[in-house]
Order: C-alpha cells, then structure tokens, then sequence
C-alpha cells in the first residue's frame, strides 16, 4: 500500500535526522571534537541570518536558510568529502546527483520537486542566495578552524593556494566577509598554521 503524504514527510524528517551521523574534518570552536552535518548546517543557517547585511546583494533570507538546511543532505549516501581531498572532490557530483535522487524522493512529489529545487539552485552557484549560502558554506568551517588556531590545516598539511583556492569565491556572495577571511589566510601562513608553498 502506498504510504500517505504525512508518512513520506516523516519518512523524509527522519532519514535527514542520519545527517547527525556524518562527521566532517572541522572541529568545534574551543578545540571540540568534529562537527558533524547537522551542526554545520544549523550554524549556516543562524550565519546567514545574522551576517545578512553584508551580503552582495538582496536576497530571500528564509529561502537561503532553508537552502543551508538542505544542502548537505546528501552526504548522508555520499558521504562527506573533505575541500581539500582532490580525488574524491572529482566523484562528489556524480555521487551527490545519486543520492539526491533517493533522498528527496522519500518526499511528497510537490516537496520533492521544492527542495530538490532548491537544493539545485545552490548547486548551480547562480541566484544571490546560493551565492551567500556558498559563501556561509566556506566561512563556517573556515570560522571554526581559526578560532582552533588552524589546527585542521596543520593536520592536513594543507597549503595557501588550496584554502585561497575555497575561499575565493567567497566574495561571489560577500566581498565584506572574503576581505576578513583574506587577512586571516595570511595570518595563518605567517604563523605556520597553513603551508606557503
């Protein structure tokens, strides 16, 4: 028997609650332990909110808040898939497009076809609001690791050009908020955190 709209919603709301399970590399503010999905989502979301005014442009708050929500949602098939790790960053779409396809579709067809939109729409890096969410995206784990004075870059060995190479498109969506991340890069090469290659 094909189960009614409420129970594909419920269906849906608890395979997105597995999204707690995936653990990313960054670390919680006061050197916790790793943050995972879910809370890398949520704290996209109250960013956006607060740092709004510093966006390039005018966007829809709510639609951006929502679209953090979701954005990573797919992971919970595709798992997380570190900036910094070159051969699994050339899988990650094909692997993302696959489990977007199971995910949403656990939805009611109307908001399968809603989120599945929007979760295209930041895929696509084109309208203000993915373009901020983007932006929240990079700043959030960037945010965490410098307030851990860098000690996921040091781990990593990562170098300048890469977390240039992220962050950069940060000013897509704010210049204010890629002129700051800038100054700490720098900061963190002349410490030693990140590698000048």
């Amino acid at each position: 028997m094909e189960k009614n709209r409420f129970e594909k919603q419920l269906d849906f709301i608890l395979e997105a609650d597995k999204e707690k399970n995936i653990l990313r590399q960054t670390h919680l503010s006061g050197h916790g332990r790793r943050e995972n999905d879910a809370e890398h989502a949520w704290h996209m979301a109250m960013m956006i909110y607060l740092l709004r005014e510093y966006s390039n442009a005018d966007f829809d708050v709510a639609k951006a808040m929502m679209m953090a929500l979701i954005h990573d949602i797919v992971e919970i098939d595709a798992g997380d898939t570190y900036a910094y790790d070159s051969a699994r960053l050339e899988t990650q779409k094909e692997r993302e497009q696959k489990a977007a396809d199971r995910i949403f579709g656990l939805l009611p067809a109307d908001q399968q076809k809603e989120l599945r939109a929007l979760f295209e729409e930041f895929e696509a890096w084109e309208t203000a609001e993915a373009k901020f969410v983007h932006t929240m995206d990079n700043f959030q784990p960037f945010l965490l690791n410098h307030s851990n004075n860098g000690g996921d870059w040091r781990e990593h060995q990562v170098c300048r050009s890469q977390v240039m190479g992220r962050q950069k498109t940060s000013k897509l969506g704010s210049e204010k908020i890629w002129e700051y991340t800038e100054k700490r890069i720098e900061e963190h090469v002349e410490k030693g955190n990140i590698r000048n290659e």
